[in-house]
């Protein structure tokens, strides 16, 4: 039968919407009747049928086929696998052992500023392949071939946190190990809380920004201990406020060395009970007519107070002593205070240690003003105390002496997470509102 230009073909009863037929008139008929016609390309996978276009080419014999092509799963699939490449390709999976020569160009072979100095490491920051990194130098005891360095580097590379600052790469020359990490600017959480230039003065100075940073931490130290799913032992081994760096502006914390004691070939966990690199990197304790052994013991007790006892006993890290040292640093970051310092009674002319620990137990025995007085004061006295309370007794929960007793990381995140929403419902409850003015003065 003759089709008129003018009359629409027949569609068949189940058409999608969006499906468009041309409209074909008797003389295109009679020409498409000497064309091929092409088969229909058929594609395995369900189809959506909203998002399908159909069209119908006549064969010679006058039958109608109707094609479907399925634009969706075609535009997805293309956009999906770019993204994946794009996302594959900003990976590290490939870490970078750098040759010496490069190490030496970026520091000015080491003549460069240095961002960090002690008696057993230093550091630089400076820009290495177009990246800002800073580079650590540490010492190890047993020699590393590049194949077996590449070999833990492509391991311990393969995490990625935002509460852990990334390492890029590293070399090796002589007895020592160039670790290059990320860049990240802010400054460590111990001088957050304790500023020698000024004291008195704290850029936490808010509750909020504390269980913020506690918050980050678990976290990190969570997805180490149970998330990283790598072959190295998932643990961090040197957890302490001087290796948790606080981000500027967000005041967001990264946790520092991750994976880094494998690289030091096993020296690191015997230099802890001997006295080695921690006791090296403690701050000078200050301490007015004595001189000698005694400053250097109260120089090593003001770092042990992250290490656990069985830590101290064995030297071998494990999942629960960083869950102990966790507990420090959370005394650490509500108090303000050492983990261990020292006070000088001027009638005996002696020195009393005081533990944070004990003052923390101290406090969750009497509770009521004694914690007003054990908070840190630059709080200016604005905190939950029921949830500050809590933390106190998390806190003592992983700081006890039997490692079974203790919970894990996982455990202890979710409580801070917990207490993290609770904070964040007592800083809205009292915030003031800022639609209306108080005047107290005389009218």
């Amino acid at each position: 039968m003759a089709v008129d230009a003018a009359q629409p073909i027949s569609t068949p009863a189940r058409r999608s919407r969006y499906s468009t037929t041309p409209k074909i008139s008797s003389t295109q008929q009679a020409q498409s009747s000497t064309q091929p016609t092409r088969s229909p390309v058929s594609k395995s996978g369900p189809t959506n049928s909203s998002n399908r276009v159909s069209y119908t080419s006549n064969s010679g014999s006058g039958s109608g086929s109707e094609y479907h092509l399925d634009t969706s799963v075609a535009t997805t699939s293309v956009s999906s696998q770019a993204s994946l490449t794009s996302f594959r390709a900003s990976l590290p999976d490939n870490p970078q052992v750098y040759d010496f020569s490069d190490i030496r160009a970026a520091t000015n072979n080491f003549l460069a500023k240095r961002y960090s100095s002690t008696s057993s490491s230093q550091s630089w920051r400076c820009t290495l392949h177009g990246k800002d990194v800073i580079i650590f130098q540490r010492r190890i005891q047993k020699s590393m071939e590049k194949a077996e360095l590449r070999a833990k580097l492509s391991v311990i590379c393969r995490s990625h946190y935002k509460s852990i600052i990334k390492l890029l790469g590293a070399s090796i020359s002589g007895d020592h190990i160039y670790l290059v990490y990320d860049f990240v600017v802010g400054s460590n959480l111990s001088l957050c809380l304790r500023n020698p230039r000024n004291p008195s003065y704290t850029v936490l100075s808010t509750w909020m920004s504390r269980i913020q940073i506690a918050t980050d931490v678990a976290h990190g130290l969570d997805y180490i201990h149970n998330t990283t799913g790598l072959e190295i032992d998932p643990v961090h081994k040197y957890v302490k406020s001087s290796g948790i760096i606080v981000t500027e502006p967000s005041f967001n914390a990264k946790i520092c060395h991750f994976g880094a004691a494998e690289l030091y070939s096993g020296s690191e966990s015997k230099a802890v009970t001997n006295g080695g690199e921690i006791y090296e990197e403690a701050p000078a304790v200050s301490t007015p007519g004595r001189k000698g052994s005694a400053t250097r013991t109260r120089e090593f007790e003001g770092v042990r107070g992250y290490i656990s006892p069985e830590f101290q006993l064995t030297g071998v890290a494990t999942q629960k002593s960083d869950v102990y040292a966790f507990g420090v640093v959370l005394l650490e970051l509500f108090s303000g205070e050492e983990p261990v310092r020292f006070k000088y009674d001027k009638t005996t002319g002696n020195y009393s240690k005081i533990s944070l620990i004990d003052t923390a137990r101290e406090v969750v025995e009497c509770g009521g003003r004694r914690l007003r007085n054990w908070v840190d004061r630059r709080l200016s006295d604005s905190f939950p105390v029921e949830v500050a309370q809590k933390v106190i007794r998390l806190a003592l929960d992983c700081l006890h002496v039997e490692p079974d007793d203790r919970p894990d990381m996982r455990r202890v995140a979710g409580k801070i997470s917990k207490l993290y929403l609770e904070s964040k419902f007592w800083s809205d409850r009292v915030k003031m509102p800022t639609e209306i003015s108080v005047s107290l003065a005389p009218r």
